[in-house]
């Protein structure tokens, strides 16, 4: 077992205070996405706050490993996740998407302590970490490179060449990991352009491929160890999660993937995850 009894609730307990921040951040701008980082919470509360080898005190340590948020757009998650692990003062997260603010509206390189690159036209991830991940081969640096994709990005040609390039050049050191929540802005993905199956599409690229609830950490966590064990190619995780996860009015609903909460709204959407925070907490005492 991996990880401790403990350790599985305080990480539940960090990805539910996660969804908080993106409610409170988003509520306050007044504009940004919903769904998808709500979703994607228990992920990077696993990312941050288990699996990634990484130091805020030295964002840029050479040993880091490198994360790459090639879908941009859910970036209040990664935010909160910095904020909490100590990249940048908590109270920081309300001036997302301000003016003059280091939270823009996608990640900008440079502007924030953490951020590996600059993202925002989808489809574009994947390749800056196969650059990332081949650079670290080639002067036989030992960190890992992790890329975070949406499912919807997969319309775009470049996702697919970068899959090839990875495949072709062994990089077991690159970990793909795809937010399957089969939204996208206009519907659901598999009525605009269906993706299924993703897993025979990358199998049959050359990838090592493993499907997850992404709402079970400890079975993320155990396909991240599993993709280091894999030498001779790159691994993906097809992460099948609920977008707005944790918020009744907003899960499974496409309507909220770049729409943010009204002050009701977010009320009721703080109510809720409040009390689900109490129900992990007595679940895990």
């Amino acid at each position: 077992m991996l990880l401790s009894y403990k350790r599985i609730k305080d990480l539940y307990d960090i990805a539910n205070h996660l969804r908080q921040d993106v409610i409170e951040m988003l509520v306050e701008a007044k504009s940004g996405h919903s769904a998808g980082p709500l979703g994607m919470a228990d992920i990077f509360a696993a990312l941050y706050f288990f699996v990634l080898r990484h130091n805020p005190k030295k964002p840029n340590w050479d040993e880091r490993d490198r994360l790459v948020l090639s879908n941009g757009h859910i970036c209040p998650i990664q935010y909160a996740a910095l904020a909490r692990k100590g990249y940048f003062p908590l109270k920081e997260l309300k001036t997302l998407r301000k003016y003059g603010s280091r939270l823009q509206g996608h990640p900008h390189r440079g502007s924030l302590p953490g951020i590996e690159t600059t993202s925002g036209p989808l489809g574009s991830g994947l390749s800056q970490a196969c650059g990332m991940a081949l650079a670290a081969r080639l002067q036989d640096q030992r960190h890992r490179v992790f890329c975070l994709m949406s499912d919807a990005e997969h319309n775009e040609g470049n996702t697919w060449e970068a899959a090839l390039f990875a495949a072709k050049n062994r990089l077991s050191n690159l970990t793909a990991i795809i937010d399957r929540n089969n939204i996208q802005i206009s519907g659901f993905t598999e009525d605009i352009l269906p993706l299924d199956s993703l897993r025979d599409k990358y199998e049959a690229f050359g990838w090592h491929v493993l499907e997850v609830d992404g709402h079970n950490i400890e079975e993320f966590v155990s396909a991240v160890y599993e993709a280091k064990s894999v030498f001779e190619k790159p691994t993906v995780i097809i992460a099948h999660t609920i977008p707005g996860k944790g918020v009744d009015f907003m899960e499974r609903k496409y309507a909220w993937h770049g729409v943010p909460p009204n002050k009701e709204q977010a009320q009721e959407a703080m109510r809720q995850l409040r009390s689900l925070q109490n129900k992990i907490i007595s679940e895990h005492e």
